[in-house]
């Protein structure tokens, strides 16, 4: 799907790009044509005019000079003087040239017989067409006039090929159209790679969501697999015996309940990531004291954590002198949310870490942030681990055989922690363990 789409996206942009290039290229290429054969025609009109002023003052007209002048342009001259042809250039071998003539007569007297006024021509500059293709384009200029000369009237005709300037033209189509294909090529391979750089993060998030879903669907399996089981056992523990055998139904009912309960909250971390993905996720901030906040996360986990063995320990900052100003003021939070972050670092705390080991609770606070501390002297997270640990569904090793744990927990306190605007972050605890630190903004 991302390759067809890829290759829609570079054709859509290239394509576009190529056809806005091409149109600009082939625009000025238009102009430029049409000033280059402007600027030819005028030039041999020009020359055309001197021709035949030079012809004015000759009192004679040798064939030196006409040699000489068809050479130059290289030009075809033609004379009449009173109507009938000069013997210049009018050999009977020369049949091509004496057809070019007549071709250009005929194109004339079609087309501007209105010149001619009285017997009289006035000086007619023009381009037509001799070619035995059959091709319409011009392929010649022309330069028609009479004057009086010599108590008579003489006739000139000066005829020039235009394919030096068509081959220039050609030329200059070719040098147009070659920066054009590598320009289009060059534009091609850009959007390829401008597009799969786009798609990029499109494709490793679905590949994400995939790897979720798949991950999601495998969890869930389990304790859905538990309470069918379950529920099994304790249909047929019931209908063997509903009074010997009544203990283990409701043992096997409390399985189904623990396994429940399991599912539940693996749904409401799920429900909270997709809040989180679709930045959805409620926050409801008030004025909270940091000192105060993380008093009553310890509160409620010293019974536990006497339970387990472990030594639960917090440490605030310390207090300011008697009638003095207190350091900070009360930062805005989420109460809950802030709570249920720590809930989740001292949670995985007290399962990993070791009977007899100490789990510190610590408080720092600045002008312009406050930092939550969980310390713990367990087995600690290797390097590999750390750079992972924030990811759904991921668990190291040690934690793979712990039942109840996803690997969503610290997932949902990163994105908690990311909605604030602050920083979850895992360091090594001298001497051993884990240290996580919640960085948040006043």
């Amino acid at each position: 799907m991302f390759k067809k789409t890829r290759f829609r996206l570079t054709f859509l942009g290239a394509g576009i790009t190529i056809l806005v290039l091409t149109a600009m290229s082939v625009l000025y290429l238009l102009l430029s044509e049409k000033n280059l054969r402007e600027q030819d025609f005028l030039a041999f009109q020009q020359d055309a005019s001197s021709l035949t002023q030079d012809l004015r003052e000759q009192p004679v007209i040798s064939h030196e000079w006409l040699s000489t002048a068809e050479k130059d342009g290289p030009y075809t001259i033609r004379l009449w003087d009173n109507g009938i042809e000069l013997l210049w250039g009018n050999h009977p071998q020369d049949a091509a040239k004496r057809a070019l003539v007549n071709a250009c007569l005929s194109y004339f007297s079609r087309s501007f017989e209105a010149e001619r006024s009285g017997g009289s021509l006035s000086p007619c500059v023009f381009s037509f067409s001799f070619s035995s293709s059959g091709r319409k384009e011009a392929d010649h200029y022309a330069y028609l006039a009479s004057f009086p000369k010599a108590g008579g009237e003489l006739t000139i005709l000066i005829l020039k090929s235009i394919e030096d300037l068509n081959l220039r033209l050609h030329r200059q189509r070719l040098s147009y159209l070659l920066p054009i294909l590598f320009a289009s090529a060059a534009v091609s391979l850009f959007f390829w790679y401008f597009t799969g750089k786009l798609l990029h993060p499109i494709e490793e998030s679905r590949l994400s969501q995939s790897r979720f879903v798949a991950a999601a669907s495998h969890e869930l399996r389990t304790p859905l697999s538990v309470i069918l089981s379950t529920s099994e056992a304790c249909r047929r523990a019931i209908q063997a015996d509903s009074s010997g055998r009544a203990v283990n139904g409701l043992r096997f009912l409390e399985i189904i309940e623990d396994e429940s309960r399991l599912m539940s909250r693996l749904v409401a971390d799920l429900l909270t990531l997709e809040s989180a993905d679709s930045q959805t996720l409620h926050l409801t901030k008030t004025a909270c004291e940091a000192d105060t906040l993380l008093l009553n996360t310890y509160e409620a986990f010293e019974p536990l954590a006497a339970k387990k063995g472990l030594a639960l320990s917090v440490h605030l900052p310390e207090e300011p002198a008697a009638g003095s100003a207190k350091k900070t003021t009360p930062f805005r939070c989420d109460v809950d949310r802030i709570r249920q972050v720590l809930s989740i670092l001292l949670h995985n705390a007290l399962c990993y870490a070791p009977a007899g080991s100490r789990i510190s609770l610590a408080l720092t606070e600045k002008p312009d942030r406050v930092s939550f501390t969980v310390s713990d002297n367990g087995p600690g997270i290797s390097d590999a681990d750390k750079a992972h640990i924030f990811e759904r569904f991921y668990r190291g090793d040690q934690a793979r055989s712990l039942s109840g744990h996803f690997g969503l927990g610290l997932s949902i306190a990163d994105e908690i922690a990311c909605a604030h605007h602050g920083q979850l972050s895992v360091s090594d605890t001298p001497g051993g363990g884990a240290t996580f630190t919640l960085t948040l903004p006043v």
